[in-house]
């Protein structure tokens, strides 16, 4: 049993066998995906500038950052999640029930525990996600597909299918929705220190490293001694607070507690960043650091098309192409079988 525990724990660290230092050079910093991105960002920067100068703008460049705030929150959660082998599905309906929660709460009572509350209600939906994988044995996807409409029903249910009280009084939402620090706005600097505790989190500690070892190879994780469940626990919660947070800002943003609208979509979204960034739909593989190049790269795509008065419904179809080129690249990367036509 212990030389099977020593090769497979191994394996997890090193499945292709090479230099273990490089292996895990190229999975902490991104190596050539993140060299990539922040090529495409740059060169999809400047064809922008030329063909409208307005983009380089600091106003425009400030409204690029607010606007991928919400959707980079629930992309820098996803990414964990995925690491883990993962997916939650139910990011953009924890974002819509805890904007309706945080509102109404607030309208009867106030701010801080509007917000509370709404942290509370994200938490509780990812313990329930947690619960049905672990207990019920059920994959994460079905898990959280399950959910993704039962959340968003529930936040339908209790608002009425409406927006729900008025915040934009409050000092405290105003503060989130257009206060700043040193000329960056209040919402970015939300994500940033999210992105960086995560980012530390998942290269810098043991609990990043045993995320990483459960998502490369469960099996082997297990008879290192980690509790898998334990984990799936704990970062499913992670996932619901953490949309719970992006419902609040949404709440901030628009004034309102809104069920659907402000939040539809956006687990697409986080799932595109992921993978566009770098994170192994299978697991054990991804940086926060390549989620981020890669919401900055969506958000400056779809900034550009409004620009350029491109049609809206564009938008989705260039989302949904750049997933499919995500993953694309690294089923060809990873050099296994592919489904489907024979090599």
């Amino acid at each position: 049993m212990s030389e099977v525990k020593a090769t497979e724990v191994a394996a997890t660290r090193n499945p292709k066998g090479g230099s273990g230092l490089a292996h895990s050079l190229l999975r902490n910093v991104g190596g050539v995906q993140n060299l990539i991105l922040a090529g495409a960002i740059l060169l999809l920067a400047a064809l922008l500038a030329a063909l409208n100068p307005s983009f380089l703008l600091p106003s425009n460049l400030i409204s690029i950052g607010t606007a991928v705030t919400i959707s980079g929150l629930l992309a820098v959660v996803q990414t964990a999640v995925m690491i883990m082998g993962g997916i939650d599905l139910t990011v953009g309906s924890v974002a819509g029930l805890s904007s309706v929660v945080s509102a109404m709460v607030f309208t009867a009572t106030n701010a801080y525990l509007g917000i509370l509350t709404a942290l509370l209600v994200g938490g509780l939906c990812g313990l329930i996600n947690a619960i049905i994988i672990v207990a019920g044995r059920v994959p994460p996807m079905i898990a959280t597909l399950a959910g993704l409409t039962a959340f968003k029903g529930i936040a339908q249910l209790i608002s009425d299918g409406r927006a729900q009280g008025y915040t934009g009084a409050d000092p405290l939402f105003k503060a989130l929705a257009r206060g700043s620090l040193i000329g960056i706005p209040t919402l970015m600097w939300v994500l940033i220190v999210v992105a960086i505790l995560l980012h530390v989190l998942l290269q810098y500690t043991k609990v990043g490293r045993n995320i990483y070892a459960v998502g490369g190879n469960d099996r082997a994780a297990r008879l290192s001694g980690i509790d898998i469940n334990r984990y799936i626990v704990a970062v499913f919660v992670a996932s619901g607070v953490i949309a719970a947070l992006a419902g609040i800002l949404i709440t901030a943003r628009t004034g309102s507690g809104q069920p659907v609208s402000g939040s539809e979509g956006l687990e697409f979204q986080s799932i595109t960043a992921a993978a566009l960034g770098g994170v192994a739909l299978r697991g054990g593989k991804g940086s926060i650091g390549g989620t981020i190049l890669a919401v900055i790269l969506l958000g400056i795509l779809l900034n550009g098309m409004t620009l350029l008065g491109i049609n809206p419904f564009w938008q989705n179809l260039a989302q949904g192409a750049l997933l499919v080129i995500a993953v694309v690249v690294q089923q060809s990367r990873s050099g296994e079988r592919r489904v489907g036509l024979p090599k």
